[in-house]
């Protein structure tokens, strides 16, 4: 990966993101004991490549990845960064690609919605926690 690509703010953030680029994998590396991803997305105002840690939810090579925040009553901010810029880079252990994240809704988004609880099962909380709907993106 690049390093012209911003590191976040967030402490514990920053502090995976730097593990996963030291080691080259994501392996070894986890929320809440569950394996994580780390996406690079470009800010929808500023145009700068981010990394995001995030759960890793997979399902026959194919990922998606959820806006949850914690449950909290807003998006988290590289969810408009998807929106403006769907072209994403994905990196899962050692294996790194390109794909295009698109918002789920209906029967397709309850479906992918079940994986990611079945991923990270504290995603159940976090929907009681807040009146949205937490977006779900699967990226192809």
């Amino acid at each position: 990966m690049a390093d012209d690509i911003e590191l976040s703010p967030r402490d514990w953030v920053r502090e995976q993101t730097e593990q996963i680029l030291k080691q080259g994998t994501t392996d070894g590396v986890e929320i809440f004991d569950r394996p994580v991803v780390l996406l690079t997305v470009t800010g929808a105002k500023s145009g700068k490549k981010r990394y995001v840690p995030l759960m890793r939810v997979e399902n026959d090579g194919r990922y998606a990845i959820v806006a949850s925040k914690g449950g909290a009553p807003e998006h988290p901010l590289w969810y408009f960064n998807l929106q403006a810029n769907p072209e994403v880079t994905l990196q899962d252990g050692a294996r790194v690609v390109t794909l295009r994240a698109r918002e789920l809704e209906g029967v397709e988004r309850e479906q992918w919605w079940q994986r990611a609880v079945e991923a990270y099962p504290p995603y159940a909380e976090y929907q009681t926690k807040t009146t949205r709907q937490i977006p779900v993106f699967v990226l192809e």
